[in-house]
């Protein structure tokens, strides 16, 4: 089997994987992923143990039990680049030999779910709500790195969405992805359920003008009436499309869930959305280890 390089694999002196200073013996197969460092304390708070404490950078893990499951919570940071270092780290941790730095023979399948904050597109959601991913549009680009097979439902919805939205080809190639079926199921029912768009920033890329004028104003709009089947874009966020489209590749099953703090169609902010991401942290924990 073919060796990985030093230089493509980077491993610290202690043998952990570089950015999260992991180990493999420190991350448990059913993963939560948030962006605020600041909500891993939040969650592991509710665990009954913790084992392992590891922060690096702006990645901070904490892994522990709850009702007798092991979870790790991870502290990935803001956007896709981000991800594409913690999906790609955290696949090495189960899925290569780092002492040999070959891949296994056995592959392990990891349930990695994001809990986080969005915008809604949508006018009939509200802030405090939340929203599940079902699919992912992509305009970050990141997955335009990587060879991906869409399955023909993707590729249907991203040629409607060019054919309804007349999106501008001189921004970066979106992509469709669909995370995973058996945990969007988990959360559907306690969820405005649709297709999530992940920007690759938070002021131009989600239509936000401040002082520089947009290439693309009417982003927004056109992500608002777009619709296939039953399908509408419910939201704006930064992760999900790197997060669902790494996860197909590696074998991972993925999914988003999210609280809105803004809507971005009638433009009302939450007052305070701690105690909507509390119920949400709490709703996650508990489908994860039924």
């Amino acid at each position: 089997m073919k060796k990985i390089a030093e230089s493509e694999l980077i491993l610290n002196s202690d043998k952990s994987i570089y950015h999260l200073k992991l180990q493999p013996h420190q991350i448990a197969t059913d993963i939560i992923v948030v962006g605020d460092p600041n909500r891993v304390k939040l969650i592991s708070d509710k665990f009954s143990s913790i084992e392992h404490v590891v922060e690096n950078r702006e990645f901070i893990t904490h892994t522990g039990y709850f009702n007798n499951k092991r979870i790790s919570v991870i502290g990935t940071g803001i956007g896709t680049d981000n991800i594409d270092i913690v999906l790609n780290e955290l696949d090495a941790l189960v899925n290569i030999d780092l002492d040999e730095k070959v891949v296994k023979n056995k592959l392990t399948s990891l349930n990695i779910v994001r809990i986080g904050t969005c915008g809604a597109l949508q006018e009939h959601i509200n802030v405090n709500d939340f929203v599940v991913s079902e699919y992912a549009l992509g305009l970050d680009g990141l997955m335009n790195f990587y060879e991906m097979d869409y399955t023909p439902k993707e590729q249907t919805i991203l040629k409607e969405f060019y054919t309804q939205t007349n999106y501008s080809k001189q921004l970066t190639q979106p992509y469709i992805v669909k995370g995973s079926s058996r945990l969007h199921q988990l959360f559907a029912a306690d969820c405005h359920s649709g297709i999530t768009a992940t920007a690759c920033g938070f002021f131009g890329p989600q239509g936000r003008e401040l002082r520089l004028k947009l290439k693309e104003p009417q982003l927004n709009d056109k992500l608002h009436q777009f619709g296939f089947e039953d399908l509408k874009i419910n939201n704006f966020e930064m992760e999900t499309s790197a997060i669902y489209g790494l996860s197909r590749l590696m074998g991972h099953q993925a999914c988003t869930v999210c609280v809105v703090v803004a809507n971005r169609y009638n433009k009302s902010f939450t007052k305070d959305y701690h105690p909507a991401m509390e119920q949400l942290v709490d709703l996650v924990l508990q489908k994860l280890t039924q």
